[in-house]
């Protein structure tokens, strides 16, 4: 179903070219894509790509544009969804309503598929993504370092060494720093400078943790696609564990002010996709 908060025409976008997308060229790699497609078609509101498609039109571009970044930026994210959910790692038995990949198509499948897809996400730019070849490839090294050590597994690590005294450096690090590239990737790729976008970008990252980690609290298992309260049953320190649940709606409102003040002022001509979002994520319930 639509929703009138959130930009559907560019998640139809990012889902029509998902589908399409193939890996393999021979048969006998045929179940590895098989085991890919589980968890990239399994659904969602497709936020990271969508935020790219939504730069890319604040920018006055066509969305369409920049179509290669934004999957390839929902391949890295799917392949971190099939990895968290490993038993080493969360031990999880559900996503997005259905049995994770380990427990669909075994734990050594799993691990290879989430390994390909992150080669699959450069692959993807590298042979699909027009531009500048030098803004191709500074946004292709934007999204490595967002992605790598200093990015998304590096705030992993923090999360299973528990090496993390500041909470807001771990989520900025495992789930900000992703969703902060799908912004500036494109900005990039346009030959701009991120700078006055980090703001923005920044307290985007955080205010979606802080109301992931309130809906583990507070929302359903059907509306979750998982078990709720899985955070508190793996121990994991959260906004609402750490400064219980009315003080994390207060911070996540105090957030959403300033995502929308920084990207009023990164924006002045404004930006109603990119607001649509910042909306819908303070206020989303799965």
């Amino acid at each position: 179903m639509a929703d009138a908060r959130y930009p559907d025409d560019l998640r139809a976008l990012v889902e029509a070219e998902l589908h399409a997308l193939r890996f393999v060229d021979g048969t006998p790699t045929d179940g590895l894509e098989e085991a890919m497609r589980y968890s990239l078609l399994a659904g969602g509101k497709r936020i990271r790509p969508v935020l790219a498609l939504a730069t890319a039109r604040a920018l006055g571009r066509d969305a369409r544009d920049v179509l290669p970044l934004a999957c390839a930026i929902e391949l890295i994210h799917t392949y971190s969804l099939i990895h968290d959910d490993l038993p080493a790692m969360d031990d999880d038995d559900l996503r997005r309503g259905r049995p994770t990949l380990h427990r669909a198509y075994r734990e050594d499948v799993a691990i290879l598929a989430g390994d390909a897809l992150y080669a699959e996400a450069f692959r993807h730019v590298l042979t699909r993504q027009s531009g500048d070849p030098a803004h191709v490839m500074a946004a292709l090294a934007h999204l490595a370092t967002a992605t790598g050590v200093n990015g998304m597994v590096g705030g992993q690590w923090m999360d299973v060494a528990a090496e993390h005294a500041d909470l807001r450096r771990l989520h900025a690090l495992k789930t900000g720093r992703l969703i902060g590239a799908s912004v500036e990737c494109v900005l990039l790729l346009d030959g701009r400078d991120p700078a006055p976008w980090e703001p923005f970008t920044a307290e985007l990252g955080v205010l979606f943790q802080i109301v992931d980690d309130i809906l583990d609290v507070v929302g359903t298992d059907d509306a979750l696609g998982k078990p709720q309260g899985s955070d508190a049953r793996h121990g994991k320190r959260t906004y609402v564990s750490e400064f219980g649940l009315e003080q994390a709606r207060t911070m996540a409102e105090a957030s959403h002010r300033t995502a929308r003040a920084a990207l009023a002022a990164a924006a002045p001509d404004g930006a109603p996709e990119l607001e649509q979002i910042t909306d819908f994520i303070f206020t989303r319930t799965s």
